[in-house]
């Protein structure tokens, strides 16, 4: 099992109205974090369940979670060798808070269940 714990505040994407190379670069610099973060390690077998936690002060709806994680899950889906609908890989997403200005992503990639 892989666990990283990423400092990084991650935006509500799908609510933020950006130029497009304003978004293209942060989608870049999310990618890229995610990227470096998993580096070199040993890619398990698949099929793999992947969890994506966002840490915040303030919480995010469903449809809003799942946006603005899709940068780092296209990250995850390229380090594991595959598109991110392969039925190899099951998704899901939390939150939490942990106090104020405290923000970070949680990537825990496991065996599927």
């Amino acid at each position: 099992m892989i666990r990283l714990s990423i400092p990084y505040r991650l935006p509500s994407a799908p609510n933020l109205r950006e130029h497009w190379a304003v978004k293209a670069r942060r989608v870049k610099q999310q990618r890229g974090v995610v990227t470096m973060f998993l580096g070199a390690r040993p890619r398990p077998a698949l099929p793999v369940a992947v969890t994506l936690t966002r840490i915040a002060p303030r919480p995010l709806d469903g449809d809003n979670l799942a946006g603005a994680f899709k940068a780092m899950r296209d990250a995850v889906a390229e380090w594991l060798g595959v598109d991110d609908a392969d039925p190899r890989v099951t998704w899901a997403y939390a939150q939490r808070r942990e106090g104020v200005k405290r923000y970070a992503v949680e990537v825990c990639i496991g065996g599927a269940a």
